[in-house]
């Protein structure tokens, strides 16, 4: 929904290096302020407001340091390596907790379960002892087993000790070619004498074009960032220094191909970030296309959270990331705008900035506007159903006298009584007041009151919806005018920027102003309700003020005039905005607001009359 984006030039709060601090880069000062009483204290600065929430907004290289810290601090408990401290935590879905907590109960399943080692083969059944007094056949003694998983035998250790293996690597690049025997790779049947191959731990050999079409593949087409060995029934997962050593050789490899391959390893690290975030509650990528930041934000991680917040965040980046390509963001470019900012919704995915209401009334709303709920309302409201067999039937004609087509049944439209009792005097109708006839009509009376209201809603939400979507437009006459105004008169650019601003702001309030309409479909009637209609008119009264000042004529001896009233204006919607969104924030954090519908987290709905 890209009319849900916000321009944030002038929410700057949000990315404003004072107000970032959250008060710990002071932790090591060893002055006590407090002993000195209230003359050096200092009124904080940057207080956040309470529709607001706390977020950080995170480069993929930051998230790729969080990934490296739970690496290293699972290598210094377990002993293993990167890989497979790697593979055990994506395993887990980074749970470290519950993954040491696995791993010291039963290290031997965890490592097979990861795929970061093969699972001992079944060993051959015991022999039967007999009296028979002959010798032992030597064929049926069990012979020691030599050949196993070193891994395996350490871990299986470590859960009678009590005590952590110290694991070796467990998968490794390994040339398996033989010099005494053909080989032929399985899946291309190629076997060429001098062919390269590869293998894992489980010595499942394969020739290097092979593996690199495959993990290719699986890059790239599957987004898969769990490779598995190419054998049948082999569970093992290929590391990450396998992976490199396949995509990117040090010596030998066709410079066009190596580029691809490095694509291909930068494509793996996204996707090695993305599960990490994925698995993670307290973050979220950003939605916008070919953007790969991410966004922490704990407050908003728990399902609870959601019904007393609304978690608009920001990843900080702005436009679309091929802009080149995109018409729209050339003209924006070309407006000397540098695009919306990435903002968005941190509970749920709805891809902007809806407050004020929150996340589980939002989705009804828009699941509300996208079925055919509404369909089926205007259905009951324009047509009625046969008494006899309940066919729908739409009437075409002014006669009452209605004849079913399906089952010829005939009846009264206006009482939906049989029409063999109406008699001569069947325009008196005289069975219109009986308790069936009174039923079906307060039936469609209610459904077309019903239609009605959520017309009278939708209609002005999609009617803001639909002026976001020409902000651009807006934006590109606002252009004009203020190119026009340091022509016509002795004002500089900087000068002019009051127009910009009013532009940003009322895209800013007309956002809230839709939302505010969902929001008023689901409120139950009462005095809360009736006090946020009002702060809504108010809103709306203001913004349609300041877009008949934008739009209105500029004339050279009025622009001083029309540059005082744009200000002022703009600074009352903007206060405007503001009252709405703290007193419904403040409604959610009190409590206050009671629906007509049933609301995860909230009261009863209370019923309407």
């Amino acid at each position: 929904m890209g009319s849900d984006y916000e321009y944030s030039d002038d929410d700057g709060e949000y990315y404003d290096d004072e107000e970032m601090f959250d008060g710990t880069q002071d932790e090591g000062d060893d002055v006590d302020m407090d002993n000195f009483g209230d003359d050096f204290k200092v009124a904080g600065k940057g207080k956040r407001k309470s529709y607001e929430v706390d977020y950080d907004s995170l480069s993929q290289q930051a998230v790729e340091k969080l990934m490296q810290r739970d690496v290293d601090h699972i290598c210094g408990i377990f002993g293993v390596d990167t890989d497979t401290a790697n593979l055990l935590l994506r395993h887990m879905k980074w749970n470290k907790e519950r993954l040491i907590e696995k791993f010291m109960d039963n290290a031997t399943s965890v490592l097979v379960a990861a795929g970061v080692a093969a699972p001992e083969p079944a060993s051959p059944p015991a022999p039967v002892r007999t009296h028979n007094n002959s010798a032992p056949n030597s064929s049926t003694t069990r012979r020691p087993t030599t050949r196993g998983s070193k891994l395996l035998s350490l871990a299986s250790g470590s859960k009678s000790a009590k005590s952590p293996p110290s694991t070796p690597k467990p998968m490794q690049r390994q040339l398996s070619k033989k010099q005494d025997e053909p080989f032929v790779c399985q899946i291309c049947f190629n076997d060429a004498p001098d062919l390269q191959t590869l293998s894992l731990g489980c010595d499942h050999a394969f020739c290097t074009e092979c593996w690199t079409d495959y993990i290719v593949s699986k890059i790239r087409d599957e987004s898969e960032h769990s490779i598995r060995c190419m054998a049948e029934g082999c569970a093992l997962v290929a590391p990450d220094s396998f992976i490199r050593s396949v995509l990117l050789p040090e010596t030998g490899a066709d410079p066009e191909k190596q580029e691809f391959n490095e694509k291909t390893w930068s494509r793996l690290q996204e996707l090695f970030v993305r599960h990490f975030v994925g698995c993670n509650s307290s973050l979220k990528f950003c939605p916008y296309p070919s953007c790969t930041n991410t966004v922490s934000c704990p407050s908003a991680a728990s399902k609870s959270s959601l019904t007393t917040i609304v978690p608009t965040v920001s990843c900080g980046a702005r436009g679309i990331g091929n802009s080149a390509q995109d018409p729209a963001q050339s003209q924006q470019a070309s407006l000397g705008l540098q695009g919306k900012e990435h903002k968005f919704c941190f509970g749920c995915d709805i891809e902007s900035d809806h407050r004020p209401v929150i996340c589980g009334v939002a989705r009804m709303w828009l699941k509300k506007c996208r079925d055919d709920s509404e369909t089926a309302n205007w259905i009951k409201s324009n047509t009625k159903e046969c008494s006899a067999c309940q066919s729908t039937i739409e009437k075409n004609g002014g006669c009452n006298h209605m004849t079913c087509k399906k089952c010829k049944h005939e009846f009264c439209w206006v009482c939906m009584g049989p029409w063999s009792e109406h008699g001569t005097a069947w325009y008196s109708c005289n069975r219109f007041d009986e308790k069936t006839g009174v039923d079906a009509r307060d039936a469609q009376s209610r459904s077309r009151a019903s239609l009605e209201r959520y017309l009278h809603y939708y209609n002005r939400w999609a009617n803001h919806e639909q002026s976001a979507k020409l902000s651009l437009d807006l934006y590109a006459k606002t252009e004009k005018k203020m190119e026009e105004m340091q022509i016509t008169s002795a004002l500089t650019w900087i000068e002019v920027q009051f127009m910009k601003k009013a532009v940003e702001e009322v895209d800013k309030c007309r956002m809230t102003l839709k939302w505010t309409y969902a929001m008023a479909y689901y409120l139950a009637k009462g005095n809360e309700k009736e006090l946020f209609e009002d702060n809504q008119r108010d809103l709306e009264k203001a913004v349609e003020d300041l877009s008949e000042l934008l739009e209105s004529q500029i004339e050279a001896e009025q622009i001083p005039t029309l540059r005082q009233q744009v200000t002022n204006k703009t600074v009352y919607v903007q206060k405007r905005n503001e009252i709405v969104l703290e007193d419904t924030a403040n409604g959610f954090l009190e409590g206050r607001w009671r629906w007509n519908v049933p609301v995860p987290g909230f009261d009863d709905p209370v019923e309407t009359a």
